[in-house]
């Protein structure tokens, strides 16, 4: 099992229930008012818009919410400018991390990223120091109990998918950017329900943790990454089994 899926699959769960979804929000927020000003507010015509939106609504995010801050970016009104950094570090264990971030003061955000991986037995890279170890590419995954194995395998292999993995739990498949907005609608056609859909930084090898010690500490890493309100996205290459995910979260 990759470390995206398992934590797309761990976030996933806590959103479902998450007391601070305000802050998943204003993160989401952030997104889209970027893109509106980089772009423009058609998300017909502005890729990274269509693909902000579309996370806003997995996350639940009111529509008119999302069309405020559609507004906001394009009609220039915000007076911050946030610009995307992309931290790069290692976890316990010598794990790749990419802490994907959009920051109105490099001056701060960076100290700050830095401490979060010192408290977790990390260490904050310099810039290409991982990224070489991942793909851009688009990412879906279903849970194994809402589709049939061969039905979602055959219809993600005829429109386009990469690769397909059943990790026990869910069902990753990956595709290459330009196919990413056909796969998705060819399985929401057929009334699968996704649990996540994202353009995404995968690992093209993963790392095996074997002991429930080195896994809390990856995960506490990952998490306080994610708590960070400048950080947008997180990427791992760890592959963690369920047992001892399971351990974990007990």
């Amino acid at each position: 099992m990759s470390g995206h899926s398992h934590w797309s699959g761990i976030k996933h769960k806590k959103a479902a229930n998450d007391a601070k979804r305000g802050k998943v929000w204003s993160k989401i927020a952030r997104i889209i008012i970027v893109a509106a000003k980089n772009g423009g507010p058609d998300p017909a015509q502005n890729l990274a818009l269509r693909y902000a939106i579309d996370k806003a609504k997995q996350a639940n995010m009111p529509k008119d919410t999302i069309e405020k801050a559609v507004k906001k970016g394009a009609g220039g009104g915000d007076s911050i400018s946030f610009e995307p950094v992309m931290y790069e570090g290692y976890a316990h264990g010598g794990i790749a991390i990419l802490a994907e971030a959009l920051t109105d003061n490099r001056n701060r955000t960076g100290p700050e990223v830095r401490k979060i991986f010192d408290r977790h037995g990390g260490s904050l890279g310099s810039t290409g120091c991982v990224m070489y170890s991942f793909h851009k590419k688009g990412l879906i995954t279903v849970a194994a109990n809402a589709a049939d194995e061969n039905d979602l395998m055959e219809i993600a292999l005829a429109n386009g998918a990469e690769d397909f993995q059943n990790t026990g739990s869910i069902y990753e498949i990956t595709c290459e950017q330009s196919a990413y907005e056909k796969l998705k609608k060819a399985i929401e056609v057929k009334n699968i329900p996704i649990q996540v859909a994202e353009i995404s930084m995968i690992p093209q090898n993963t790392i095996p943790i074997t002991d429930a010690e080195s896994a809390r500490k990856i995960l506490s890493l990952m998490e306080e990454l994610e708590e960070h309100d400048d950080i947008q996205n997180v990427y791992a290459n760890f592959d963690i089994p369920d047992d001892i995910i399971a351990k974990v979260q007990s």
